[in-house]
């Protein structure tokens, strides 16, 4: 449309202006309960397929034609509300065209009161299908990634490193025993929940990432939860973000919660102990059997093939001959069946029993050895001490620390066997210390407990005493500890377990 002179019109100029812009623009009229289109833009037909003469002719196919039913009241009340409180208006709603099938779009704009009572609606209607798609899979993305982190384990972490602010997951303070909610909490409040003994090598492992000494940040430790129980947790995570001078600005990661994996990994610690243990003692068992056994035996049936040639004045020194080895194997025999009863006794046979009374009765049972070798006892535990054991693995333990002491007595001084009781962090502990020959414990620490392993050349050794003994308080749940230096003496602490 141009003018007399050639001029183009404004008004021509603002519809070509107006078909430009993208999305539907058209102006509205409601008087009287109906509607009226006064104008509208080219791309009502790519918008809603229908032309600008249809959509002015007859408003209702866009209403009542495009709108999706389950749309459209809640499109009508929109614009009702905003035609009453004269408030812009914006909303989402769905349309279902003829070609394009379902599309999504947005109306935005504004009422304006006329003088005559009637109310102008000046809109913007824009497709905005990729984009709800878009959202559509985001909030999918969003869904299965709380999903899945529900059902895991883990939580995610986000480290500002520049205020040393730290965003926290619902999962991640579930761990924690806390609400299951999103925090933003100070670097500290992680650190004061870390355990004391685990800080250090968290501190390190932390520090060598920020460093750029390794590609990502992995750590193992136990923090406290807010019951105040410890939980075994594995950190990892990568600095996603540096600054212009390298310096790292942020670092995000997980935390999942391994503690059940961690109890698992101690309890088969704990069983290849006890397997490492019970393979001692068959190394042990075998020991006697392969060995000792085998000796006496082959022993036996040589004089017994010598007794059947030799001279009558030859038997009777043969005779004692089979008596030794006769008395050997009884003795090696007796060993063996005293370590396999220990081993296959019931453990929680105990009694309460007072200690300096049961030591009272190894020294009257020792009295002449003791006072063979001018040995003096000093004895250092109170009257009313009760330990929970088994009287006779008390009595034997007693008896073969005390034998000990004994024989392996100094010949450079008068002997000297101390007897001690106290607390050792709530555990009752005794103590037996000498000052005999002693023991080179950087020698034969590894072999001390041994079965047949001797450390002084005394011909009444056996090397079967210690062994018996740790085996024995073993079976009633304690520990032995020694500590030693050669001809100054010896000290073992019996560690007694109180716990059944």
């Amino acid at each position: 449309m141009h003018t007399q002179d050639g001029t183009e019109s404004a008004e021509a100029f603002y519809k070509k202006l107006l078909d430009e812009v993208p999305g539907l623009i058209f102006k509205a009229i409601f008087s009287d309960g109906k509607i009226s289109v006064e104008y509208c833009s080219e791309s009502v037909n790519e918008l809603l397929e229908i032309t600008a003469g249809e959509f002015k002719d007859n408003p209702d196919i866009f209403t009542y034609q495009r709108i999706v039913p389950k749309d459209r009241e809640l499109f009508l009340k929109k614009m009702e509300v905003s035609k009453k409180k004269q408030e812009r208006y914006h909303h989402e709603f769905r349309v279902k065209l003829p070609e394009k099938g379902l599309r999504w779009l947005r109306i935005t704009g504004k009422p304006e009161k006329n003088n005559d009572g009637t109310v102008t609606f000046y809109s913007r209607i824009s497709d905005i299908t990729d984009y709800k798609l878009q959202e559509q899979k985001m909030l999918l993305a969003d869904e299965r990634f709380e999903f899945a982190m529900k059902a895991s384990s883990e939580g995610v972490w986000d480290l500002n490193i520049v205020d040393d602010k730290v965003y926290f997951s619902a999962q991640l303070m579930k761990i924690l025993g806390r609400e299951e909610k999103e925090v933003t909490v100070p670097i500290s409040f992680w650190m004061s929940h870390i355990h004391p003994d685990d800080m250090e090598a968290y501190q390190n492992t932390r520090q060598k990432h920020l460093n750029k000494k390794t590609p990502y940040y992995e750590s193992v430790y136990r923090i406290v939860t807010d019951s105040g129980k410890y939980r075994w947790v594995l950190s990892r995570g990568k600095i996603i973000k540096y600054n212009a001078e390298g310096k790292p600005l942020r670092a995000v990661g997980t935390l999942r919660d391994i503690t059940q994996i961690k109890e698992k990994e101690i309890q088969l610690g704990n069983t290849l102990n006890i397997i490492g243990d019970q393979n001692n003692r068959l190394s042990n068992f075998a020991h006697i059997v392969s060995h000792n056994l085998r000796s006496h035996a082959s022993n036996l049936k040589m004089l017994l093939d010598l007794l059947k040639n030799a001279e009558e004045s030859e038997r009777e020194e043969m005779l004692e001959h089979l008596e030794g080895i006769s008395d050997g194997l009884s003795i090696t025999i007796s060993h063996l069946k005293e370590l396999v009863e220990i081993q296959t006794e019931v453990k929680n046979v105990k009694e309460t029993l007072n200690l300096r009374h049961y030591l009272k009765n190894i020294l009257s049972i020792l009295h002449n050895e003791i006072t063979k070798h001018g040995v003096t006892i000093e004895i250092n535990i109170p009257l009313d001490v009760t330990v929970s054991y088994n009287p006779a693995y008390l009595e034997s333990i007693l008896l073969n620390f005390t034998t000990n002491a004994i024989k392996y007595s100094s010949s450079e001084r008068k002997p000297v066997i101390s007897y001690d009781f106290g607390l050792e962090n709530d555990e009752k502990v005794l103590s037996i210390s000498d000052n005999g020959l002693g023991i080179d414990l950087k020698k034969h620490k590894n072999s001390l407990f041994g079965m047949y392993k001797t450390f002084h050349k005394n011909q009444n050794s056996r090397g079967i005493g210690l062994f018996i003994t740790k085996n024995q308080v073993e079976a009633m749940g304690g520990r032995i500890e020694v500590t030693s230096e050669v001809n100054k003496g010896t000290t073992f602490k019996i560690y007694f377990d109180e716990k059944d």
